[in-house]
């Protein structure tokens, strides 16, 4: 990657070891952005992930388009393998996870609970890999901005009419209690 400013969309995925790069994705609805972050070796990704199961669209297990982080069973899979390979491991240990977005946006979204199921299932797939879910801003009924920040580990959250939201997941390394915003509306 020479370019250090990624832009994310629908279905993508960008992971760096280069602490000058920025990781944004913008829009975020019901969709998730899940940033994966190792504070000792500074090496991050982010993927914006759509919907939460591959499984529900038969036949297009691969992502929309030839998206392939548009299903959060087959983004968390990818973006942890990139990851690993820039950090040189492919274990879970030492990883920080942040989740970002999942929220109620449609009339009548309570019929299909997209943005809940799409947090549902990331969080999931983190416990499955033993990956600490250090930081989340979920749920309501607002549109998010994220942009992360490789080098320092810093998340920055935009929404229109709020304060933003900053997340580190450098403070991780510490063993620090993570940050919780927004709520899904469903159980933790």
């Amino acid at each position: 990657m020479t370019d250090d400013k990624h832009i994310i969309g629908i279905g993508e995925m960008a992971a760096s070891a280069r602490p000058e790069a920025m990781l944004k994705t913008f829009g975020l609805g019901s969709c998730v952005a899940l940033v994966l972050y190792d504070p000792l070796t500074r090496v991050g990704g982010m993927v914006h992930i759509a919907l939460p199961d591959s499984s529900l669209q038969a036949g297009r297990a691969d992502g929309i388009g030839g998206a392939p982080g548009y299903y959060a069973d087959k983004g968390v899979e990818l973006l942890f393998r990139h990851v690993g390979r820039l950090r040189g491991t492919p274990f879970a240990a030492g990883l920080s996870a942040a989740i970002i977005g999942g929220a109620s946006v449609l009339p009548n979204s309570s019929r299909f609970f997209i943005g809940q199921r799409n947090v549902e299932a990331v969080r999931s797939l983190l416990r499955q890999r033993g990956i600490t879910l250090f930081a989340e801003d979920v749920g309501l009924e607002l549109s998010r901005t994220v942009f992360f920040a490789v080098g320092t580990g810093e998340v920055t959250i935009i929404s229109p009419g709020r304060k933003h939201v900053l997340m580190s997941l450098n403070t991780a390394a510490a063993g620090r209690a993570g940050t919780r915003a927004g709520s899904d509306g469903g159980s933790k």
